[in-house]
């Protein structure tokens, strides 16, 4: 009995679907990639609360205890039947998840609230997806129906059991692929169809409740809003597609609707003026031209038709020519190298017994042979490649050491000891000749003659005067030391 009243009401849905037509309302949806644009707004959508809005989904509420997001539309809709999908995923942690989400359409745009994240005492319909069992009566997560006419309070204790159109019990967090609700409104008939999220086929939809006579306003605001209470899940849209429904018959196809005629209209008519303005300027400006004038300069549409056929069969006759070409080419090719093979064949020919001619075999080229060929020059080819990545490697590490030698080395003359230094020997050559002079001078003397010198104060005493040899034997070694390391270092480019 209860197969045959499905098999029924399976039926009286086909009916009614197959005389309804559908229409995407791009106003009322949403849905990524590229959901939001580069100034974190939604077209047509506006969001706050702790919702936060990427490019692939919004979240209304994260994992975080006591927050509350939403996003409603920023218009109000054009149409009373309607079909929306809400595609979402609620994760979480623990075994229970708290405190769920909800779909709205409602009169007024919906304010942050104690009902799911949206205001209490609305007037339309909610869908709520209750994830916490504040009953206690084991019945969570659950999905419902609620409608208001702004005079009911929600009851949080009881889960609003007692204020639900319907209902059914399925599980929604964790789930391996996304949520999707679908939501139907259609001759005061409001029908509500649930896919678990187990498997991906997106049409795998089961029947949640279906209720007659709910009267709900003529236009409204969409909505979805999320909140977290105690225990915290992270509550994830992904879409959220809106389609009017119409009927077929009423619905002539390819109609126009009346506000969107009439501006199209105006906009017609505002350019044909602006045409005809510029017409009379330039006739104006241009007394002496007709207006027919200038019809030369324009194609036809036959004419331009014509010309592109004539284009397109002169480009399949040119291609044809070319591949005829290279068929030729190819064919001589062919020709070429039997003709070799046969020639590098000919001088084997032996006289058999008899005087008769054994019969010609003719050794053409093997396929392994052309693979040898080949690799070979693609071995060829990147030896070529190495070695020209090597010139490279020695031309740039020459022109490193030839601009430090040039930055280095300006100031030694290309190389040479510096100036300050060279000075500094020469003085100190010229210090050894006077002392040697000296010693040349006492040794000569007469030793009768030879007597102390007088100590003045202006002679310079023998402590400095070692000090003094001492310092400059230090500077050389010094810059002995300095000529060795540079060297070394410039041997090391090579």
């Amino acid at each position: 009995m209860l197969s045959v009243l499905a098999l029924l009401f399976s039926a009286v849905l086909l009916t009614n679907g197959a005389q309804l037509k559908p229409r995407f309302e791009y106003k009322y949806s949403f849905k990524g990639p590229h959901l939001v644009q580069s100034n974190k707004s939604i077209p047509f959508w506006d969001y706050g609360g702790d919702a936060i809005a990427g490019d692939d989904n919004i979240r209304l509420a994260p994992s975080i205890r006591s927050k509350r997001g939403w996003v409603w539309t920023n218009q109000k809709t054009n149409f009373n039947q309607w079909s929306i999908e809400c595609v979402f995923k609620v994760t979480g942690r623990g075994r229970v998840g708290a405190d769920g989400l909800a779909i709205w359409f409602t009169e007024d745009k919906g304010q942050e609230g104690p009902v799911f994240g949206n205001q209490d005492m609305w007037r339309g319909l909610g869908v709520f997806m209750d994830s916490f069992d504040n009953d206690g009566q084991h019945n969570n997560p659950y999905i419902m129906a609620m409608v208001n006419d702004g005079t009911q309070q929600y009851d949080h204790q009881s889960d609003g059991s007692q204020q639900q159109l319907g209902g059914c019990l399925r599980d929604f967090r964790n789930k391996p692929y996304p949520v999707r609700v679908k939501v139907e409104y259609y001759s005061k008939i409001l029908t509500v169809f649930v896919n678990n999220g187990l498997t991906n086929n997106k049409d795998d939809f089961e029947l949640c409740l279906r209720q007659e006579n709910v009267n709900l306003p003529e236009s409204a605001y969409f909505g979805v809003t999320a909140a977290t209470g105690g225990l915290a899940d992270d509550h994830d849209v992904l879409a959220f597609l809106t389609h009017s429904l119409h009927n077929k018959e009423d619905q002539p196809a390819n109609q126009v609707p009346e506000q969107d005629r009439q501006k199209y209209e105006k906009e017609f008519d505002e350019y044909y003026k602006e045409l005809e303005t510029a017409r009379e300027n330039f006739q104006k400006q241009h007394p002496g031209k007709q207006p027919g004038e200038f019809d030369s300069m324009f194609e036809a549409q036959e004419d331009r038709e014509l010309r592109m056929i004539f284009d397109g069969q002169n480009e399949m006759h040119n291609t044809l020519k070319e591949l005829n070409r290279k068929l030729d080419e190819l064919m001589g090719r062919q020709e070429m190298v039997l003709s070799r093979v046969s020639q590098l064949t000919g001088g084997n020919v032996q006289v058999a017994q008899g005087g008769a001619a054994p019969p010609l075999t003719m050794d053409t080229i093997k396929r392994h042979e052309v693979d040898q060929v080949m690799n070979n020059q693609m071995q060829i080819m990147n030896d070529a490649r190495d070695i020209k990545q090597v010139v490279y490697d020695v031309q740039q590490r020459a022109g490193q050491i030839q601009g430090s030698m040039s930055t280095g080395g300006g100031a030694q003359g290309g190389g040479g000891i510096p100036q300050d230094i060279q000075s500094i020997i020469y003085k100190l050559q010229e210090n050894m000749n006077f002392v040697r002079s000296d010693l040349a001078n006492v040794a000569n003397r007469p030793q009768g003659q030879m007597n102390c010198p007088e100590v003045q104060s202006s002679c310079v005493s023998p402590m400095l005067f070692f000090l003094a040899i001492g310092l400059q034997l230090f500077f050389i070694v010094g810059y002995m030391v300095y000529r060795s390391n540079k060297e070394a270092q410039a041997k090391k480019f090579y």
